[in-house]
């Protein structure tokens, strides 16, 4: 239990004090300690990767580094710069682009490429950048909150729930929607003298360079993968399907996509598989289910806040982790996985140490001169937090 707890806080806390260590290596360490004090043994351990939420995730980080070679931000965002005439329009551009975008594909996968673009454009009208930056990421953990490819975790309750894909979105879309409209509202509100002005006095340009066979050829591949969803497809297969599809060129060199995948990120999961199976090996899932089952009885509020608070504890996979072996025993499992994947997600807008979305943003800014510190993120974080779960709360509550 020593090596879970202190594994589940370097997660939570991002680094170990004098090492140089990041989340994947972290998880993979403490893997690795439990089956060598005997927690777990090395078959168990393989047996506890999820190798169908390892696939859906290298699949959908295939897709996107083609999307992102191919220029498909990048015409994105010339297009949002080229339909901004104020500065509350551009507001609502990158919160609707992001949270659309994010919703499709990973979320972190967006703000790493808007961040950039979202800093030029301010910096070329002459904005303030931070409340655009705040915009960009609560919008985006918004939207992954609509569709089972938004986040990480999302996936994870998608592969482990098998809820269909249409029921998920039918689901989380409506208050994903309202979220983003949310966000857009509280940030107007927390920002009147960068609001307050009319439409802006000059005009900026992005130019969007994009390789067209192969930008067509993704959106192709994307396609194809959501009508396979929306059919009733299983998840990994037709993400890969589509990944596979993107694979077989005769211009892009396979070692330009490879290298651009996230296999830290493969790597966190798969440790974090046997971290939280050596729970379960352990006995000690039962001991959580006899406190989460009172909880889960109690109805969608209580659940959400415990996710709210777990999530910000530990993190939010690790939390849909802790509670995966939970859900199924739970009096209406498809409605705690649905409160779990609303929760969990939503909660990332509390505090900037919320989801790896916000820390992305907030170094790439600092890393160009622009500081989005902890309390200034606080002023909108913590008002779109709790209106978009009350939102989600009541919806959930009566949706079934």
């Amino acid at each position: 239990m020593i090596i879970v707890v202190v594994t589940l806080v370097g997660v939570a806390v991002g680094r170990y004090p004098w090492l140089r260590m990041n989340r994947a290596t972290m998880a993979l360490v403490g893997a690795t300690a439990l089956v060598l004090v005997g927690a777990i043994s090395p078959e168990k351990a393989y047996a506890t990767i999820d190798l169908n939420t390892l696939t859906l995730l290298l699949a959908m980080m295939v897709i996107n580094v083609n999307l992102r070679l191919s220029g498909f931000f990048r015409l994105v965002s010339g297009e949002v710069v080229k339909r901004a005439h104020s500065p509350r329009r551009l507001l609502a551009l990158i919160i609707v682009v992001s949270g659309v975008l994010s919703a499709l594909f990973l979320n972190d996968t967006v703000v790493l490429m808007f961040t950039p673009l979202a800093l030029e454009i301010a910096a070329t009208l002459r904005r303030n950048p931070v409340p655009y930056l705040i915009g960009l990421v609560a919008a985006a953990n918004i939207g992954s909150t609509a569709i089972i490819t938004g986040n990480p975790q999302n996936m994870l309750i998608g592969v482990s729930s098998r809820i269909p894909f249409t029921t998920f979105t039918g689901y989380l879309a409506p208050v994903a929607l309202v979220g983003l409209g949310v966000a857009w509202l509280v940030l107007v509100l927390v920002y009147p003298r960068e609001f307050a002005s009319g439409l802006f006095s000059e005009r900026a340009e992005l130019p969007s360079r994009h390789y067209r066979p192969l930008l067509r050829k993704s959106l192709i591949a994307t396609a194809l993968m959501l009508t396979a969803f929306i059919l009733g497809a299983p998840l990994p297969l037709a993400a890969m399907g589509a990944a596979a599809l993107l694979l077989v060129t005769r211009r892009l060199k396979p070692s330009r996509v490879f290298i651009e995948l996230d296999w830290s990120l493969l790597i966190f999961f798969s440790g974090l598989f046997v971290v939280t199976g050596a729970i379960e090996t352990a006995g000690f899932s039962g001991q959580l289910f006899a406190v989460a089952e009172p909880v889960a009885e109690r109805g969608v509020a209580a659940l959400a806040g415990v996710s709210v608070v777990l999530s910000n504890l530990i993190s939010n996979v690790p939390a849909v982790l802790l509670f995966r072996p939970l859900i199924p025993h739970f009096p209406d499992p498809e409605r705690a996985w649905l409160t779990l994947a609303m929760a969990t997600t939503l909660a990332g807008n509390l505090t900037l140490l919320g989801s790896v979305a916000n820390l992305i943003v907030a170094e790439t800014a600092k890393a160009r001169g622009v500081h989005l510190s902890f309390t200034e993120y606080l002023k909108a974080g913590v008002p779109i937090t709790l209106v978009t779960l009350t939102i989600g709360i009541g919806w959930l509550s009566l949706a079934r």
